[in-house]
């Protein structure tokens, strides 16, 4: 996988790539590069077999402040309709990378989480912070809808429509504390052991069967738009598919052998 990127870190060890934006500074604020860069990143992501799980990681003891007010925001005043519309759909093809790059995501929350930074933390698969957290959908306090980036329509089935509301309307920070609590984090660890939580995690993520694992997401993005009868039909498809592949071989044949399997993905 590319790691040769400009506009945040990138590493791969193992299997397991971690992303960090890199403005510590200011808290990790995106540019337009970086949203680019990112989209495109998970874009390629979805055609390399090489990683199998991605840690996004904070940087300086926060995840990302979201948009920066200087290099986003202050630009934004002054485009035309098309350009913000070209703009939003580029944000919004960020997530959509995210939610198809078919290897699960572990955001590593600490510190500030807002805006875009908390649509990232939103769109990954599983989610662990510091009691330090705050994140924020923050959209509604600059004058705008919460409806950014697939906010409305994913938040809802994380932390349920009430809860969801409430963050959108309010533009409130959620506490790690409310997050665990509602669901929005799997897990909450101190800040000296979150990024040893969040690699143990995705170490056991990228240990399991690859392509299950792709058929795992595929399916947890596509079946909210199913009826129970597709989604049936659509798993029913899926698991038989993963029975043709090797994984689910040596699966038995280790059981049978009292080992434990190693799987390769294929």
């Amino acid at each position: 996988m590319r790691t040769d990127v400009e506009h945040f870190l990138c590493s791969v060890v193992d299997g397991i790539a971690t992303v960090q934006l890199n403005r510590p500074e200011r808290k990790n604020p995106l540019t337009f590069d970086s949203y680019a860069e990112l989209r495109d990143w998970f874009r390629d992501l979805s055609y390399d077999d090489t990683v199998k799980a991605v840690v996004f990681a904070p940087n300086g003891g926060n995840f990302s402040s979201g948009g920066d007010v200087h290099d986003i925001i202050g630009p934004l005043t002054k485009m035309t309709m098309k350009e913000l519309l070209a703009f939003t759909r580029m944000t919004g093809d960020l997530v959509k990378a995210m939610v198809n790059c078919g290897k699960p995501i572990i955001a590593a929350v600490d510190g500030i989480c807002a805006g875009a930074g908390a649509i990232i933390s939103m769109a990954s698969d599983l989610r662990i912070a510091t009691p330090e957290a705050k994140t924020a959908f923050l959209f509604n306090r600059v004058g705008l809808a919460g409806c950014d980036m697939g906010a409305c329509a994913i938040l809802p089935r994380i932390i349920g429509q009430g809860r969801a509301a409430e963050l959108l309307y309010l533009g409130r920070a959620m506490t790690a504390e409310e997050g665990h609590a509602w669901g929005y984090f799997n897990r909450v660890v101190a800040a000296d052991a979150l990024m040893a939580e969040a690699q143990a995690l995705a170490r056991r993520i990228a240990d399991g069967p690859g392509f299950a694992n792709m058929m795992t997401k595929t399916m947890l993005a596509q079946e909210w738009s199913m009826s129970i009868e597709q989604a049936i039909e659509a798993e029913a498809q899926a698991q038989a598919i993963c029975m043709q592949g090797q994984d689910f071989h040596r699966a038995y044949h280790a059981f049978v052998a009292k080992e434990r399997p190693v799987f390769e993905g294929d």
